[in-house]
């Protein structure tokens, strides 16, 4: 008597006494079993087996079988259905921020991204100005809430101008700067504008914010002020985020004279104008000054962050702003965060203190100017039809705008699936896009000959999507 019935049968008979008894309770010996059963010495063998593998006995040879401890029921799933009854309907969506900051797989070529590939970082620098700094007593103390003296005041020198460390708030990168200025500037349910295209992170954080962001075109020389102008007075807005150098992701920069009439359109509309000034340090050439060192009037919130050009995690920026907007600003930050860490604003300031700090601007401009230009050549003889907006002077990216009719979804996964990832154009519109895009950043891959080989693989895919656009 030892087929599956049987020892089905045998199972059930003993899982019961399992249960009848304590745990490290034995149970009767094999033979016993066998005895009281009528069975043969195989089907007590599986029985025992089947016990065990459900975790009810524990055999110790030499010593019998045992029953286990206690098992704890597993618990069904809750029911968490209710949530959303109580979070309403507000959607706070991190999709197009989210692909931004994801790893490639091994073997996958980036051609997106927002910071410095890891080769390119200066993390022996960082490393060494972080171990100077939290060897200090003080590192560890509360720091000032506006930030350290000493980097507010460095902050207002790179901004130029008239603007003080007294007009300057440490925050905790460009991002948080964005989402602390939009909280701060605008109610919810408020207009804003916003360049079109625009950096994808401004407009998730505007929209957690519960603002609705209106768009203002641009052309190659960055927003235009007679549609600035429009906007403001269709919208009553009454705040603009802008990207004035280098914007992302065309790469535009607003001349002096458009940045002069961009702040007299704002002040005749009473607006603030949000100037994220990421990209300067990334620049390949001078470029204008901020328009926060244009401004008399307090018109102006700017933001400089350190994350771009130096680490991700040196998540350190100045948020400089005058008048009740900047107390507004520093009380924001207070109540929801206190403080940027100390620690991190010691390294900071050891880094940019550093001659490592001027050695890092110039290996990074160099290489930015080669990049580009293999970037540039790249698509110039493999990928003719993907036509580029303009040809930026630095920054970290490339805006090529495809033939009509290319469906751009398609072309992002047919290239991810030839192992090269893109940005597609869409993530960077607040509205419908005009067209299929694609943003491509040249400083994401590790070196020359794998942005090369992400030219390669990209290429047959933008040519395929050209041809489909035909029919």
């Amino acid at each position: 008597m030892n087929d599956d019935s049987s020892i089905a049968r045998l199972a059930a008979m003993l899982r019961e006494e399992t249960e009848r008894s304590r745990p490290g309770e034995r149970l009767p010996s094999s033979r016993e079993i066998m005895r009281r059963h009528g069975v043969g010495p195989v089907t007590v063998s599986r029985a025992i087996a089947q016990l065990a593998a459900e975790g009810r006995v524990v055999t110790r040879p030499g010593a019998g079988v045992f029953v286990a401890a206690a098992r704890r029921p597993v618990a069904e799933a809750p029911d968490l259905s209710w949530q959303t009854v109580a979070l309403g309907d507000r959607v706070v969506d991190d999709t197009a921020t989210a692909s931004l900051l994801a790893q490639p797989a091994d073997g996958v070529v980036p051609l997106t991204g927002g910071y410095l590939n890891p080769e390119l970082r200066p993390v022996q620098a960082l490393a060494a100005a972080a171990a100077r700094a939290v060897r200090r007593p003080e590192a560890w103390s509360i720091p000032p809430l506006s930030g350290l003296p000493e980097l507010r005041r460095w902050f207002a020198a790179e901004a130029g101008g008239a603007v003080t460390q007294n007009d300057v708030l440490v925050v905790s990168g460009g991002q948080s700067a964005l989402t602390l200025a939009f909280r701060a500037l605008a109610a919810p349910g408020s207009p804003i504008l916003v360049e079109t295209p625009t950096y994808p992170g401004a407009l998730a954080a505007a929209r957690a914010a519960g603002l609705r962001a209106s768009a203002v075109p641009l052309d190659e020389d960055g927003v235009r002020p007679d549609l600035l102008a429009e906007a403001f007075a269709m919208t009553g807005a009454r705040v603009f985020y802008c990207q004035p150098t280098l914007h992302n992701p065309t790469g535009a920069t607003l001349t002096r004279e458009r940045r002069e009439q961009v702040l007299a359109v704002a002040r005749a509309a009473g607006a603030f104008v949000i100037e994220d000034d990421y990209a300067r340090y990334l620049a390949d050439g001078p470029v204008p000054p901020p328009m926060v060192t244009m401004d008399a009037h307090g018109t102006v919130v700017h933001i400089l962050s350190l994350s771009k050009i130096t680490s991700p995690s040196l998540r350190v920026a100045g948020l400089t702003a005058r008048g009740p907007a900047a107390h507004r600003l520093r009380a924001c930050q207070v109540v929801e965060s206190f403080f940027v860490a100390r620690p991190l604003q010691e390294t900071a300031m050891e880094f940019v203190g550093s001659t490592a700090w001027r050695r890092h601007l110039g290996a990074v401009r160099q290489e930015i100017g080669v990049r580009q230009a293999t970037l540039l050549a790249g698509l110039a003889r493999h990928a003719p039809a993907a036509e580029v907006h303009l040809a930026p002077h630095g920054g970290l990216h490339v805006w090529v705008r495809l033939p009509p009719g290319t469906d751009e979804a398609e072309v992002v996964e047919t290239a991810q699936a030839r192992g090269v990832l893109v940005s597609p154009g869409r993530i960077y519109y607040p509205a419908e896009p005009p067209g299929p895009r694609l943003r491509l950043t040249h400083t994401a891959a590790s070196g020359l000959p794998e942005l090369e080989e992400g030219i390669r693989r990209l290429a047959p895919v933008l040519s395929q999507g050209s041809h489909r656009s035909q029919w």
